[in-house]
């Protein structure tokens, strides 16, 4: 239990770190949400990198989400303007005076460890490896184990040594109006369009090659749900050039789709910032897709999903929460899934979700 603050937990100012990928933040929004349920009048913010920042946008158990700019995210400006606004958001934070720091992530812990020395809180809490020794400077430890457990459960054992365990709620993501709106309309100008024929996002980035699922794949299967269902489609992807080394991304691929499924109802929305992405999945009834940020948005929106595993950890990152059809070949590469698999999945998800 946290000991020392005026008032105990129930008014401290409490600030969670969370500054990795962003199928990470968005399974910790149950954590603060878990947080905010506990403690309804305690000051909670957040503190994640820039790049990451919508997938709190609108977030109601937040009173402040910070971010900070990576520098390999950095959009125009030097590197020295990136760390300079870095270390004046560390003076403000360090000038809140938090009771708590929360080191939500389970990797890359010095870092987050001399970042939480630097904001100078009251306590800090967060994970020690197994057989680590001693206490690492955290005022508060939970070990980590072997035992399977979902991200969403890892990081949940958190609330245990503020005495506030419970089971872990549901994800939560709140699309920008502005983003969801654009979505909405954008099929709404489609010829093609009818509102009571259910949109399916179709996702086709995946950051790691054993998770990219073939162009010619993805058009058959849209190709047979079409048939079957008579959907209509939106297609995501990461715009860009596939051998750019920073920021690759799939318009090669996502070309290919939209020349073999051209008879079909296919928006193509290649989705330039994370809000994008977001408010164009607002506006989808399911979602196919591959393991990694994408999915989890999708399930932080509550859609049911059919994804695609290779070489990531099923138990750990599967979707939270929603209906879901999780294919992953003995192989450990989606390549090797093939579209008979898939339509199958999709049809029991379907069934389930009516």
């Amino acid at each position: 239990m946290v000991t020392g603050m005026d008032g105990g937990l129930k008014t401290a100012k409490i600030l969670v770190v969370r500054r990795d990928n962003i199928g990470d933040l968005v399974c910790t929004t149950p954590f603060i949400r878990a947080l905010r349920q506990a403690l309804p009048q305690a000051r909670i913010d957040a503190l994640v990198n820039s790049y990451n920042l919508p997938v709190l946008a609108g977030n109601p158990d937040l009173d402040h989400a910070y971010a900070y700019t990576k520098a390999k995210h950095r959009e125009g400006g030097s590197l020295l303007g990136v760390h300079w606004r870095r270390l004046r958001l560390m003076w403000e934070l360090r000038r809140r005076h938090y009771d708590l720091v929360i080191l939500a992530g389970d990797g890359d812990r010095q870092r987050a460890m001399n970042l939480a020395r630097w904001i100078h809180p009251r306590q800090i809490a967060g994970f020690l490896a197994a057989g680590e020794a001693g206490s690492q400077g955290l005022d508060l430890a939970v070990v980590l184990d072997d035992r399977p457990r979902h991200a969403v459960e890892i990081t949940c054992r958190l609330l245990e040594p503020l005495g506030l365990a419970t089971t872990p709620p549901a994800l939560r993501l709140v699309p920008e109006l502005q983003s969801a709106d654009a979505a909405r309309q954008a099929l709404a100008a489609q010829p093609w369009f009818r509102p009571e024929r259910p949109t399916i996002a179709i996702h086709i980035s995946a950051r790691k090659p054993p998770q990219r699922w073939p162009a010619a794949s993805f058009a058959a299967l849209m190709e047979r749900l079409h048939a079957a269902y008579g959907f209509q489609f939106m297609l995501l992807w990461s715009p860009g050039d596939e051998d750019n080394p920073l920021h690759p991304g799939d318009d090669r691929k996502a070309a290919a789709i939209l020349d073999t499924t051209r008879g079909l109802p296919v928006l193509a929305y290649p989705t330039y910032h994370l809000r994008d992405l977001v408010g164009g999945l607002s506006c989808c009834q399911a979602m196919i897709c591959s393991d990694g940020g994408a999915m989890h948005l999708g399930a932080g929106l509550g859609l049911p999903i059919v994804c695609f595993f290779g070489n990531s950890d099923a138990v750990r990152w599967r979707p939270w929460g929603v209906l879901q059809e999780l294919l992953q070949p003995a192989s450990r590469n989606v390549q090797d899934i093939d579209v008979d698999e898939a339509l199958a999945a999709f049809g029991r998800l379907w069934k389930q979700r009516a």
